[in-house]
């Protein structure tokens, strides 16, 4: 799969909690920014939609 660059957001605040997406071939892909050679999430069609809306609505908060 051709991946391109990982990207960083532009709100990051360098504060290790930062997550990088890459787009792919028709999907997109997660990875923790301190960790570039572990783990990825990647998500097809609305998959990517349904995670995000997920995340700002808190269902992943460990808190």
């Amino acid at each position: 799969m051709s991946v391109s660059t990982w990207r960083k957001s532009s709100y990051s605040a360098n504060n290790g909690a930062c997550v990088e997406v890459a787009y792919a071939q028709g999907v997109v892909g997660a990875r923790d920014s301190k960790n570039p050679g572990g783990p990825e999430l990647w998500f097809q069609g609305t998959g990517w939609g349904r995670f995000v809306a997920d995340v700002k609505a808190g269902r992943f908060d460990l808190a």
